[in-house]
């Protein structure tokens, strides 16, 4: 993957981003290339347990073991987000590189599900499934930064693998500080202020 300075980073959708798919979104970047862009939703838990969709890995999957809305692209298809020590790097998973080779997250990487989860699952500390993506061709992300529609920060490992997803924009938000910490208390529906 030819990464560039969003791999690894968070996408945080600006509170007037109301598109249904991105409300209130926080996007983990998984590549960003000249080719386009990859990330998934971190906060949109389904009610669907793992092992009911991918078998053997529910055991492995960090609270909540639900299935993860990734985005709107590719729904019948998963991604998995692990984290692994990188010197002991498990067959089966890919760590993510940010430029200049270093590790993002330490130790964060892509798992591949058709591994055996009885052999890579416990070289696993964190593990998420996600089904579908969120996708951008080339330039597009670019242009929807510059318009404002996303808050581009670090990511933190309890952003990935934490136990209350459903909190998670208003918290990124406010560790902020300054403009972004405000906007964390904006309100669903404005007009109800």
């Amino acid at each position: 993957m030819d990464q560039s300075t969003l791999t690894g980073r968070l996408l945080v959708a600006a509170p007037l981003l109301q598109e249904d798919s991105f409300r209130r979104s926080v996007v983990f970047i998984v590549d960003d290339a000249t080719d386009g862009a990859l990330g998934v939703i971190l906060n949109r838990p389904l009610e669907l347990p793992v092992d009911e969709v991918m078998k053997g890995w529910g055991d492995h999957a960090g609270s909540p073991a639900v299935m993860f809305s990734g985005g709107p692209v590719g729904t019948d298809s998963g991604i998995a987000l692990g984290r692994a020590a990188p010197d002991e790097a498990p067959p089966g998973w890919v760590p993510l590189e940010a430029p200049g080779g270093r590790s993002v997250l330490d130790g964060v990487g892509v798992v591949d599900l058709d591994a055996p989860p009885e052999v890579l699952g416990p070289s696993l500390s964190g593990l998420r499934v996600f089904a579908g993506y969120a996708g951008w061709g080339p330039g597009q992300l670019a242009g929807e930064i510059e318009e404002g529609a996303w808050f581009v920060v670090d990511a933190h490992l309890g952003d990935l693998f934490g136990e209350t997803p459903e909190g998670l924009w208003p918290r990124v938000l406010r560790r902020q500080g300054g403009r972004l910490a405000l906007l964390s208390t904006y309100p669903d529906d404005p007009t109800m202020n």
